[in-house]
This record gives C-alpha cells, structure tokens and sequence, in this order.
C-alpha cells in the first residue's frame, strides 16, 4: 500500500512538473535562508552558554543617582572586588578583570596579542580549559602567563610552551613572563576574547600601583558566581549597607547637588546582570537593558520566509489539486476513503518537503563562507550542533511538513463526490482563508520592505552625518611599539614632515570610532566646581589636536608650545563649558585632587566623540606630557588618499619593522562601530527580496487557480463583447485590493516598529510618509506584474477553448 502511494506520488509530481519544480525552487530556497539565518541567531543566543557555572555567574553593575537622573555603570575602583567578598555574603568566587594589547616577545618574536588581567578565581568561574601546565590555578602567582592554544604554536611552533620566557612591554621597559599553563583555544561565541592571560596585580603602575587604595577611580568589570544559597536578589540587597559605606562620599556629592533618591530610597544601588546577557547589554550607552533584538529578528524573519513559503505551498498544491478533481471524484466513487485520500496528497507533500529541505540544506552549506564573509559572523552549523537543535529543528520541520502539506490534503479528501466528478471545486468559504493568507504573505513582505528602507536611511544618515570633525582626511595609527611611545611618536613626526600629501600629525590616548586594533575606550573624570560636582569626558591630546582633525575652536585658544603654562590647562567643548555655567568659560579656575589648579584656555565646538546613539557629552582635552599618547593622528591631503596611507605605512614599516601596521581612515573606524547595523539592514534587506519573491510566487499560484475557475466566465463575457483590458481589470482587482488591504495593516504597524527602533539612537532621521507609500508601492507594483502574467494571458485567449473547457 505505502509503496502504491510512493508511486502514484512520483507519477503525479512528474506530471505536473512545472508546479513541482516551483513548489521545489521556493521552498528549498526558503530553507536555505531560514537554515542560516536560524544557524546566525541561535550562534548568537548560544552565547556564553559553554560555561558550566553559567546560572550563578553574573557581571557587577551600579545604579547611581545625579542631578541629571539615573547613571549605569559596570567600571569599579580596584579595592571594590576583595572587600566586597570579604564584607557581603554569598559570594564564592569573584574576579577583577581587564583587558589591553600590549606587545609580546620571545626571541625575534614580537606580537601584539589581545590580553586579558584577571584574578586567580578566573579560572574557577568561567570553563576555558588547561590543556597543559599548571591545572589547579595558573594565575597563582605574579609574572606568569596563561596563553592559548593557537598563541603557543605562533610564538613556540612545536616546542612545549609551558616554561618558557616571554618578554611584555610594560611602564616602558620590557618585563619578563614565565609561561604557565596553556589554555585550549577561546570558543567563537564567547564574550571574552583573548591570545594570553596575566595576573590582574600585573597590570601597568599607571593603572595598578596608582589606584590600588582608590575608591574613586572606577576603571573595570567585576565578575562573581554566587554561592547555591544566595539569588541574585537578596545578594543586592545584602550589598545596600556595603554601597552606603565605601561610596559615602559619592553620595553626599550627588545629595548635596540636587540628586533624588531611587524608587527603593537609595542613591547608589549595586546590581547583578546575568553573565548569559553580557553579550546582549551595552554599558557604554548608560543602560543596563538586555538587547536581544537582533538574533530573534533574524529569528523572525526565517520563521516569516518559512511561512510565506509554506502558504505558496498550500496554494499551489490547491490549484494543481483543482486541476484534479475528477480523479478524486472516480477514487472516491471506487471506495477510496477520506483517510486513503488524504495520505495520497499528503505524501506527495512530504516528498516534495524533503527533497526541499535536503536541496535548502546542501545550497546552504555552499553559501556558508559567502554568508559569514556578508553578515561579519563566525556562526557556523558545526558551531551550534547539538542534540537539542538537531531535535528542534527535526520537529519545526515535522510541524511546518504536517501543517502545509496536511491542510490541502484534508480539503482535497474532503470534496463532495457528485462535485468531484464534475470538475467543480468546493470553494465556497475556502477563499476567505486563501486571501487571509494572502493579506499576511503582503503584510509581512512590506513590513520588511518598509523596514529595509528606514534601516538604509539611517544607516546613511550615520555614516554622512557631519560628526564635527575631518573623518575623511585623517588616518589613525595604533602605538604599538616596544620604544617609548613619545619617542616613537617624535620619530614619526620627523619622519613624515616635509612627506608629499602629508598636512600635520598629533597624538592622544583614546581612538574616535573602533580602529583596526579592536580598541575603544573613553575616560571620564568629576572633580568640584563651586560647590557642586562637574563630569566630563577626560582626553589626553597633544599639540595641534582640533587642527588636525579640523575640530572647531570657537573661544580662546588651543594648546601651543610657546606657552609653558599649557600643561596645567584644558581645553573644553560648549557642552562642559555649559556645565560649568559661566557667561565666560575662558574665566574657569577649578582644582584637581584639591591641590592642583586648571585653567579653561579655549572652548570647541561641540562634536559626536561617542557615536550618534548617544547625546554630545562634555569633553576636556588635558595636554600632560609625561601621560602616554597611545594613537597618532595623521592628516593628509585630500587628494590621493590611498597614497598618503601608502607614504605612513611605508615609514611605520622603517621605524617599526616587527609591529604590525594598524593605521585606518577615521571614518573607517565610524563605520566599524556600525557592525550592528550593517548587519540588520543587511539581513532584513536580504529577507524583504525574498519575502517579495515568494509572495509573488504565490500570487501567481493563486491567480492561476482563479483564472482556471472561470475560464467559462472569461469566454463568455468575450463573446458578449468583452475587451481584454476589462477582463484584465477584472481577474485583477480583487488580488490588488488585497495588497492594498495588506498596506493599510502593515503600514501603522511599521510605523510603530521602526519609530521604536529609532528611539536608541539621539541622532536620528524624521519617519516619512514617503517611506511606507514606497514600500507599499513597490509590493503593489510587483504584485500588478504577477497578477498580470496569467490574468492578460487568459484575456488574450480564444473564448471557444475556454468554453468547450466545459
């Protein structure tokens, strides 16, 4: 019997091949999309979840309050972690951790790795491996190194690491590392990164020996698993008289500058993100909120493909189904049953599924090393195998094969007899359920369209924005060196004055935007002022810094050689200088540490140094020239560009033949910080085409089923004197109102969507009207050529073929 089936599927498939290759082509098209698209979220869900204390591990964050309202942050002083275990419980384990990229050296060796700084409970709290060397805790002791896999066979090849001397520049002076354990390489969905691992106590003086006894430098995350007794909430509680204790002082500041105290009576509250959120949460835009977004976008676009897809499906399956009605009606007549029937159709459906599902899958593997190139991503189906994504992925398919190939299989073994065997399909109340579906598939197609529109004009908008600074002209270059970094940097400068393009070169110790090394930070500093505490953003420059960047001095003056007195100065923008409220900011005298007295020499025009999802904060530009500058900044001229580049890398290569060359265009760096972005926009574009396309597949499916039903109608109405174009019009119009019904839906939902979407970002375009009649213009304009194809071809027809149909 199931053999009977098998064949008389194949037989039926083969005969009415061209629907069965569309059926084919659509929904192995589909899979392949919801195969990666699916791969890329449940890549980034998976996230973290590798470690095995994941439930009780959680980053440190506090909630404090200002004037201004609430601040979030995840920096904390040095002191911080070790009284807090000592003073609170419920802690098991806890880690100060921090990362840099300093140069390393073995021999003729040097490279730059990614490090990170932690405490010897590290290793207890989150699963990275030893594969050799000290097991029980390789950041027991000072001056010892843990590094991966992959770092020991760049830096020893074959020979056994574990031992080993490395040298890393540290304080200006090369500091030696004994090698001691190795770990086995970072997993790709991993929150930390990293080549090798230090002892946090090793840290640079400037940041280590300087601040050890500071509550008021705050300047890196905290990380601690709670021991089986102690949840999340009671811990912050228990943390209240802690925060009232260590930080009194903070908030005596804010109290006596007008702050107000939280929802629970406190000024200052410590909190406990979930570690499986880390890679979800952006500290750096003052919010604690997970973001899952864009993996259940990207979710929800596979599921809207799947479904477009599985709806064209069931509407050609009818259509074709239509086309065999007598044969149902005469298996009907020789005691075939409804049950007997529906296997019939339903098992031409499933085949039809897995021969889609194994095409989707293999095109999806040979589009695996496009697509990770496309949307920046090391997601990979090897990365996220398991038995429980293989079984869910297994029923997903089972449900969709049950639901899309039974529905048509049911209405099919559910026709009247007598109807059957008079060619007539049973119709009556199954259109309201095929437009409903209809109205969705458009719905869905210009919800994307109209999203894929408003991401391209904001993307376009941030990446031309004028930011208030040259981004085109100016060329960042890492310092990495195992010279001293002001020598270095005198020695660049010598070296590039009088270079043909070459127009001036400065120095600070942060980057504008995410260079090539992966580096971004910010400093800020609060000192008194008058009575009440100023914040500001803290940037260490050198000479000629707003000149090179072409930053706009509008009072007073920049820092300048001739004047000895600059390095007790600062120069600030409008927005600090609003903070300090004074009719003349270039009248500011304020102390630093209570001894040391600043003068403001000069105010810039306020300029986006943080990115456009965040409002212009205040700046101030110190000029200290014992403080290491870590980037150069070289202008150049505005023609040729690429041989300006050209010119610095050559003369980074002569002063440092054994360090990478790590220089970029700024708005490089800009457009880095927009990977996000450009990954969204990307996908939903991506998924917007295809949406379309499948739509418009089963349009055409519908519109032919439609035309098949009334091909008496159409002759008729011919032979009574009917032009094509009223015919045309005719078949047409009930299919375009549905688009049109399916705008009048999407277009306040999109509305809504993306006007929420655009609510993280302080710099943003204003939602057009035009925006969403565009999306739904074009969804109605594909539409009318779909429709159009069937509908002018069955106008066009002789009326004699289509009555003798009857």
């Amino acid at each position: 019997m199931i053999l009977n089936y098998f064949k008389i599927a194949l037989r039926n498939l083969w005969k009415d091949r061209t629907f069965t290759f569309l059926n084919v082509i659509g929904l192995s098209t589909a899979f392949c999309a919801a195969f990666l698209l699916g791969m890329f979220a449940i890549f980034g869900l998976s996230f973290d979840k590798f470690h095995k204390n994941i439930g009780s591990i959680y980053e440190i964050y506090t909630s404090s309050q200002t004037a201004k309202g609430t601040e979030i942050s995840n920096a904390n002083p040095i002191p911080f972690a070790e009284a807090l275990r000592e003073e609170v419980p419920g802690v098991k384990k806890i880690t100060r951790v921090a990362n840099g990229g300093p140069l390393v050296s073995f021999g003729e060796k040097t490279l730059k790795l990614d490090i990170l700084w932690a405490d010897p409970d590290f290793f207890d709290i989150f699963s990275f491996p030893v594969v050799g060397g000290s097991k029980i805790n390789p950041l027991q002791n000072k001056s010892s190194i843990a590094i991966t896999r992959k770092t020991a066979q760049k830096i020893f090849g074959e020979m056994n690491a574990v031992g080993q001397t490395v040298t890393m520049r540290r304080d200006n002076e090369d500091v030696p590392f004994v090698v001691s354990a190795v770990i086995e390489d970072i997993p790709e969905a991993s929150s930390f990164q990293f080549d090798a691992i230090l002892n946090f106590t090793d840290l640079p003086a400037s940041f280590y020996a300087t601040n050890k006894d500071r509550w008021d430098a705050h300047n890196h995350p905290v990380y601690l698993q709670l021991d089986a007794e102690t949840s999340a909430a009671k811990f912050e509680k228990a943390t209240t008289a802690f925060s009232n204790l260590h930080f009194a002082d903070d908030i005596a500041t804010t109290k006596r500058d007008g702050a107000k105290p939280n929802s629970d009576g406190e000024y200052r509250q410590i909190h406990l993100l979930p570690f499986e959120d880390i890679s979800f949460t952006d500290f750096n835009s003052n919010s604690s909120k997970v973001n899952k977004t864009l993996p259940y976008l990207i979710l929800g676009i596979a599921f809207l493909i799947l479904f477009i897809a599985s709806v064209n499906f069931i509407n050609m399956s009818i259509a074709k189904g239509s086309q065999r009605l007598r044969e149902i009606g005469m298996r009907k007549t020789l005691g075939a049953s409804k049950g007997q029937l529906f296997f019939q159709f339903w098992g031409e459906s499933i085949f039809v599924f897995s021969i889609s599902v194994l095409f989707g899958g293999l095109l999806a593997l040979l589009l695996l090393d496009k697509f990770q190139t496309l949307f920046e991503t090391k997601a990979s189906f090897a990365l996220i195998a398991s038995p429980d994504i293989v079984l869910w992925l297994l029923l997903s398919l089972l449900l969709i094969t049950l639901i899309a190939g039974g529905y048509p299989a049911l209405l099919m073994s559910k026709l009247d007899t007598l109807l059957a065997l008079k060619g007539k399909l049973q119709h009556t109340g199954k259109n309201n359920v095929r437009d409903v579906l209809m109205v969705v598939q458009f719905c869905i197609a210009i919800l994307l369209i109209s999203g894929t529109l408003v991401l391209w004009s904001q993307l376009d908008f941030m990446r031309t924005k004028d930011l208030g600074f040259n981004k085109e002209q100016v060329i960042t270059l890492p310092l990495n060196t195992k010279k001293d970094r002001a020598q270095l940097l005198q020695l660049l400068r010598n070296a590039l004055e009088g270079k043909p393009g070459i127009i001036s070169v400065t120095a600070a110790d942060n980057n504008l935007g995410l260079g090539k090394d992966g580096r971004s930070s910010t400093t800020v500093m609060g000192f008194d002022y008058k009575g009440r505490e100023v914040r500001t953003n803290l940037l260490n420059v050198d000479y000629d810094y707003p000149k090179t960047l072409d930053i706009e001095l509008v009072q007073g003056r920049a820092f300048d050689k001739q004047y000895a007195s600059d390095s007790l100065s600062i120069v600030i923008n409008e927005a600090m200088a609003k903070e300090f409220g004074e009719k003349d900011p270039l009248s500011v005298r304020f102390l630093l540490n209570d001894s040391i007295q600043y003068s403001v020499i000069g105010v810039v025009k306020d300029y986006n140094f943080q990115g456009l999802n965040k409002t212009i904060e205040p700046i101030s530009y110190f000029m200290n020239p014992s403080s290491p500058k870590y980037y150069a900044y070289i202008k150049v001229a505005p023609n040729n560009l690429s041989q300006s580049y050209d010119r610095v890398k050559e003369v980074w290569n002569t002063l440092e033949p054994d360090t990478e060359f790590l220089g970029s265009f700024l708005d490089e760096n800009i457009d880095r910080t927009l990977k996000d972005e450009r990954k969204m926009t990307t996908m939903i574009s991506a998924g917007s085409i295809l949406a379309i396309i499948l739509s418009c597949i089963g349009l055409f499916a519908i519109s032919l089923l439609v035309v098949n039903q009334k091909r008496k109608e159409i002759g008729i109405r011919k032979v009574v004197g009917a032009s094509t174009s009223t015919i045309t019009v005719l078949l047409s119009k009930q299919f375009l109102k549905l688009v049109v019904f399916a705008f009048l839906i999407a277009t306040p939902l999109s509305w809504y969507l993306t006007t929420q979407w655009l609510q993280n970002y302080a710099y943003h375009i204003d939602l057009s009207i035009w925006i969403f009649l565009a999306a739904g213009g074009i969804a109605f304009v594909i539409a009318l050529a779909t429709i159009s194809v069937r509908t002018i071809q069955a106008a066009l027809q002789n009326p004699v073929d289509s009555l003798k149909t009857e």
